[in-house]
This record gives structure tokens, sequence and C-alpha cells, in this order.
């Protein structure tokens, strides 16, 4: 009678599939947190779904063609700051840097920090809408009845008059809305030791 043969395929497949299983969860989390880089970094790029350029100086050139830039502001539900531009619109010739300022008031009685995200419509032109300079690029933090001045400095890139989708373009919305930022967790004071003998 032959003794019964110890067979450890069963085990070792079992651990492969285990593996495999690891290695795709392990995948699956590294999407999840690489998906919102990549995804800013896919509307930087190409301006998809309104999202704005940024450069470090203006174009060379500046062209002759007028566009009617409106700015629109808004704030998030619970957070109380007035937040308005000084003029709802201007025009600007393609080329040219215009310098726009928004106005914002912390009408709270205690200090909050807020940021503003940005997009233009319509979309496809966030990728010719370029910022040199925006209030929008860092948080603001104001005091209580505190009102700042905030300006943002774009241009409308020369090189949208050879998209020839945009030859009826007349007008751009800039629009912002500023939302609250979460404030860090405070530490809980330690209560005073009162334990140790007094002489």
């Amino acid at each position: 009678m032959t003794a019964p043969r110890n067979d450890k395929r069963p085990l070792r497949r079992d651990i492969v599939v285990a593996a495999c299983c690891g290695a795709f969860v392990a995948l699956m989390v590294g999407a999840a947190y690489a998906s919102v880089p990549f995804y800013t970094w896919f509307c930087k790029t190409t301006g998809f779904g309104g999202t704005t350029q940024v450069a470090s100086q203006a174009p060379d050139h500046v062209l002759g063609r007028e566009l009617t830039i409106r700015f629109d502001s808004n704030v998030t539900p619970g957070l109380p700051w007035k937040f308005a531009p000084e003029q709802n619109e201007i025009k600007v010739r393609i080329g040219e840097v215009a310098t726009v300022h928004y106005k914002v008031t912390n009408e709270a009685a205690r200090e909050i920090a807020a940021q503003a995200s940005y997009n233009v419509s319509p979309p496809q032109v966030g990728s010719y809408f370029t910022k040199i300079n925006c209030f929008c690029f860092t948080e603001q933090r104001l005091k209580p009845g505190e009102m700042r001045e905030m300006a943002v400095v774009f241009y409308v890139d020369p090189e949208i008059v050879k998209d020839r989708d945009q030859d009826d373009l007349n007008t751009i919305t800039l629009s912002y809305t500023f939302y609250r930022m979460r404030e860090p967790a405070r530490p809980v004071a330690e209560a005073p030791d009162n334990s140790s003998n007094k002489l």
C-alpha cells in the first residue's frame, strides 16, 4: 500500500491568487491617490472644464481684436464673506495684459481662511485665458470685519485666433467661488496638575 502523496499545488495556487489580489488592491489605492493630481495637471494643461493657464510674463504682441471679459463672484454656503468685483466687465484686446480688482470682506466675528476656485466660460477657452498673478493662487485669511482688495492680472493668448472654433467668440466670463478652508484642530489644553504636595 502506497503512502498518500503530499500535493502542494493547491497551496501554491492559493498563494499566487492572494498575491494577485493584494497587488490589484494596491494598484487601485494608488490610482485613487494619483487621480486627483493627474486630473489637476490635465485640466491645467488642456484648459479642460474652463481651467485657466498660468504664465510669468506677457505675450510679445497685442492684436486689434477686442473681447468682453465679464467677472462673476460667489461664496459657498456657510462662508460669511462679501465678495464682488470692482467692475462687472471690461473690454480687452487679445494679448493685452489687464488688471482687475475684487473686494472681499469678512462679515463674521472671527478670523476665517478661505481660497477661491476659478474657471472661465465658455469652457473651451480655458487653454487661452492666462493669468500672470491672482489672489486665487493662495489662501486668504481675513480678521473679523477686515476688507481686502485683491487683484487678478491676465491676458487672452493670441494663439486663440488660430482656433477657428473661436472666430465668433465675443465674451469670456471669469468666475470665482470662495470656499472655506478647514481649520486645523486645536490641541486640548491640559488640566493643571494639582497632585503635587505643597510645602
